[in-house]
């Protein structure tokens, strides 16, 4: 009971780009990306000044 299908899938896609626009859509995703990235730097502890603070190699 409630699972998602391939048509359902399907659907949430085709309105996504409805609403947003295929342009729209990589920098929403980018958004997220660094959304979550920063989430995980935060729950082990690391500063994301810290990361960027390091030499590259």
């Amino acid at each position: 009971m409630g699972g998602l299908g391939a048509p359902e899938i399907i659907l949430i896609i085709i309105a996504i780009l409805l609403l947003f626009g295929g342009k729209k859509i990589p920098e929403l995703m980018r958004g997220l990306g660094k959304g979550v990235k920063e989430f995980k730097d935060a729950q082990n502890g690391e500063s994301s000044s810290s990361s960027e603070d390091k030499p590259k190699v």
